[in-house]
């Protein structure tokens, strides 16, 4: 081979975009500890630390609340690989990228999917899913997103999950861009079953998916009648690694390491306080809205139910998009992203997310996008 490598140094950005966010210097630090056995009886004592600290996050007392060791796409495979069989009526809420993506999950483990379709920028409409209820009094579950990282939409969380409900149905939900940095209760709003990575507000490295079941969800996975597809997604057997108690069944080799981040992470998180951490993203969001509102940039999307963690904003007309992007990046060092689906090269993503969600990054956003724009 005649080609000579060296260590791989990447730049220092600043991570203002859709993710993954800013990583903490102490989640950093955690990574480089030594590596112990993932059946050692101490990074089982951590594993246990790590599910306190999700419920601690998700504001439930689940037992099946646990990390992943993928990312939060397998997240999402694992709720519905789990919960749906092959004939399960499922209706799906889109109003975005991942809405789409929870259908093509759906339809992947042998369920059907009803949509209810929403523009992209909009809330899904309550109206419309109750008439989709109406319709399809058969149905096993409603899922929608959160957080909708594509157009930077708060879902109603609990608005849906309590129509859901009066159906008698159970609900799953994609937290992903919300955990951490917007109000969920996973217990109080009835939440089923949940899924969210560690790249976003959490600010930890990309690469695990907390998870979260309902005993209502357990009992559904009981009943199956046929086995989960996914070997390695199957609840019932990553319990056994999962589980309580010091004896642990090898499922996988989990990502040790990755998980010191996410226990140093959601430590973090608790130091601050959870209302305090949705609070802190609200402040910035504002400060943000009024530096950008000042350079003349409108947000995509009503401010009732914006996300305050990702901010959509309209690109001017005859401003070049991926100009723009690539001078932030090149010469300030700051990524921020760019519109996807429907709304490509029509807006800017900027996320405020984690330990990326400061006063700090807001004021040197703004000053940098001044500068580009002129």
């Amino acid at each position: 081979m005649s080609t000579t490598f060296s260590s791989f140094i990447p730049p220092n950005r600043i991570l203002m975009g859709p993710g993954p966010s800013d990583v903490y210097p102490q989640v950093l630090q955690a990574l480089a500890r030594p590596t112990i056995g993932h059946l050692d009886p101490k990074f089982v004592e951590l594993m246990d630390e790590v599910k306190v600290l999700l419920q601690y996050a998700f504001q439930t007392k689940n037992a099946l609340t646990m990390p992943i060791s993928a990312p939060g796409s397998a997240g999402m495979e694992a709720v519905f690989v789990n919960l749906i069989e092959p004939g399960d009526k499922v209706i799906v809420c889109q109003n975005g990228v991942f809405g789409g993506r929870m259908q093509q999950n759906v339809e992947r483990s042998g369920g059907v999917a009803i949509t209810v379709q929403d523009e992209w920028g909009t809330q899904t409409d309550l109206n419309k899913l109750k008439e989709a209820l109406d319709a399809n009094p058969d149905t096993k579950a409603v899922a929608f997103v959160h957080a909708e990282t594509s157009t930077g939409v708060l879902n109603d969380a609990q608005a849906l999950c309590q129509l859901a409900k009066e159906y008698g149905c159970l609900t799953i939900v994609d937290a992903v861009t919300s955990l951490g940095g917007s109000e969920l209760k996973v217990d109080k709003w009835q939440i089923d079953a949940i899924y969210s990575g560690t790249q976003k507000c959490l600010s930890c490295v990309p690469g695990l998916s907390p998870v979260s079941f309902s005993e209502l969800a357990i009992e559904a996975i009981k009943a199956r009648k046929s086995p989960v597809q996914s070997w390695f997604l199957d609840m019932d057997l990553v319990m056994g690694y999962w589980g309580k108690g010091a004896k642990r069944a090898y499922h996988h080799t989990a990502p040790v390491n990755s998980l010191y981040a996410l226990h140093e992470s959601l430590l973090i998180l608790q130091q601050e306080g959870l209302e305090q951490s949705w609070a802190r993203h609200q402040t910035n969001h504002l400060c943000l809205k009024a530096g950008l509102e000042n350079l003349g940039l409108e947000f995509a999307v009503d401010e009732k139910y914006r996300l305050p963690q990702l901010n959509t904003v309209r690109i001017p007309e005859h401003v070049d998009d991926a100009e723009v992007r690539t001078k932030l990046l090149n010469n300030y060092n700051l990524e921020i992203g760019a519109g996807l689906g429907a709304l490509a090269g029509k807006v800017w993503r900027i996320g405020l997310m984690g330990c990326a969600s400061s006063q700090k990054n807001v004021d040197y956003c703004v000053n940098a996008l001044t500068e580009v724009l002129k």
